[in-house]
């Protein structure tokens, strides 16, 4: 008998983002196709042991309209208006259809999205609302989210699922400061937002995209956690150089959490980094290669390196001494125009500054190929033991299928949020990227989902899971894409063994 559960088949997907009260901050759009995935899972195998797995990024409270960075004395009220919103209600209804059938197993697993469930508090909110005094159904719910994973064995094959977000210096969580926060809960005291310092990640999304979101409500596709996503917000949005400060030190965190937190026990203090670490970007870092090459080369008369003089323009955006000048085809609108605040990229217009800025964002892309090794698969198979014979992650919103050798298999989930795709045809010059441009530009998400380039839908139609099962005395595993209704067989697009 295996120390670890035991079923016959299980599914997993993972980054479902379910969070935002506006319409444009919801990047989840396939709610009924889940909804109906959810209830098909519930059919398979009669008289079987399923489970269902939500491999982590499964609500999105960085999404909501939260004070600070974590939701404590928030965290009831966020979870319930996520639960209870139009747009996410039917998923949370299938998801309690599916707890109430025999042999099923819900497991949800943290992401770094959704760091709330980590909180008892959140966790029997959950289990209510699904399983209301249901004792035999709050019972097939299960949390990991102590940074562990989860595992479990199909037939003979040992399984390991994981966020991913472990091995991620911009997202690791501090799970004993996560911990800690449940513990105050528990007895009846706040946190102090001073006490809570959240990861590089988290910064960049709460300080600086989703103000950018608001008016380009695509930024948030794309997953930037790159650095050359920084020019990309900095294009999009000139008051940015007022944060360069803030940008800085949050790249710079980075680097810092490659190095794991001392996490001692405790329920009294919260790791804090120090003001004094030294900051190993710079702007110059900051800008790729595409994007620096015109505002260097912007003008031959102006020696300042880009450090100096995006850090001239933020100064001369704090104290308002910009030249007020009237709208043209360069970077800027008539309330700030790029060029008077920056004073780089003369002549550049918007559109080919945004196109340099994604050509350095997407360089050496290989996003879509599910073979990538990317460094998501190094580091978890690094981390895991011979003995696990199916590692599935999910984080990058990248799904990948990859033969480890010696029948082992490496999975990632993807996600079902919307995907856009930026091809080299679109990025090749000002000329083929400007219909594109103008999509973007307009910013807002139903026009996105509307637009076709060279035939194709912009957003792509690829809502990502994983099926491990017992077939005729081995084991399978899948990447499949769930399609239609949702109600349906998922398409397979991989199969191990093969």
């Amino acid at each position: 008998m295996s120390d670890f559960p035991e079923y016959d088949e299980i599914h997993v997907i993972s980054d479902i983002h379910m969070g935002g009260n506006k319409v444009d901050f919801q990047i989840l759009r396939e709610t009924k196709r889940l909804a109906n995935y959810i209830g098909w899972v519930g059919q398979q195998r009669p008289g079987g042991r399923v489970a269902l797995i939500l491999n982590g990024d499964i609500i999105d409270t960085l999404a909501e309209d939260i004070h600070g960075y974590v939701a404590t004395d928030e965290a009831i009220a966020t979870v319930q208006r996520i639960m209870k919103d139009a747009s996410f209600s039917n998923i949370w209804k299938a998801l309690a259809d599916f707890v109430k059938l025999e042999g099923r197993t819900l497991i949800i697993i943290i992401g770094n999205h959704d760091i709330e469930l980590s909180f008892p508090v959140v966790q029997r909110l959950i289990i209510t609302y699904l399983a209301g005094a249901d004792q035999t159904a709050r019972a097939r719910i299960e949390f990991c989210t102590t940074g562990a994973g989860y595992t479990c064995t199909v037939g003979n094959a040992q399984i390991y699922c994981t966020h991913g977000n472990e091995v991620d210096a911009w997202n690791y969580n501090r799970y004993e400061d996560l911990a800690k926060v449940g513990r105050r809960l528990n007895v009846g005291r706040s946190l102090s937002p001073s006490e809570w310092y959240p990861n590089a990640g988290t910064r960049m999304v709460k300080d600086i995209m989703n103000e950018v979101k608001r008016k380009f409500a695509w930024i948030d596709l794309l997953k930037p956690e790159t650095s050359a996503a920084v020019g990309t917000l900095l294009v999009l949005d000139p008051s940015q150089a007022s944060k360069i400060n803030k940008l800085l030190p949050i790249v710079g965190e980075k680097v810092e959490g490659q190095k794991q937190i001392d996490q001692r026990l405790s329920a009294e203090g919260f790791h804090q980094p120090s003001q004094d670490a030294a900051i190993p970007f710079t702007a110059d870092r900051l800008l790729g290669p595409n994007l620096k090459a015109g505002v260097l080369g912007a003008t031959a008369t102006d020696t300042r390196s880009a450090d100096d003089m995006l850090l001239a323009a933020e100064k001369s955006f704090r104290t308002g001494a910009q030249t007020v000048l009237t709208a043209n085809s360069t970077l800027g609108t008539p309330q700030l125009i790029w060029d008077s605040l920056t004073g780089w990229m003369r002549g550049v217009g918007k559109d080919e500054a945004l196109r340099r800025a994604l050509k350095d964002w997407l360089e050496d892309d290989k996003t879509f190929d599910i073979s990538d090794q990317d460094d998501t698969y190094k580091q978890v198979t690094a981390a895991v033991g011979s003995s696990i014979d199916f590692i599935i992650t999910g984080h990058t919103h990248l799904e990948r299928a990859i033969n480890m050798g010696g029948g082992r298999y490496y999975f990632n989930s993807g996600t079902w949020i919307r995907l856009l795709q930026f091809t080299e045809a679109m990025l090749k010059n000002t000329a083929s990227f400007k219909p594109v441009y103008d999509v973007l530009i307009n910013g807002k998400m139903e026009t996105i989902d509307q637009a076709r380039f060279d035939n194709q839908p912009f957003v792509m139609d690829q809502t990502s899971a994983i099926s491990i099962k017992e077939e005729s005395g081995k084991v399978v595993g899948r990447l499949t894409h769930v399609v239609g209704d949702g109600s349906g067989l998922p398409l397979e697009i991989k199969k191990f063994p093969e």
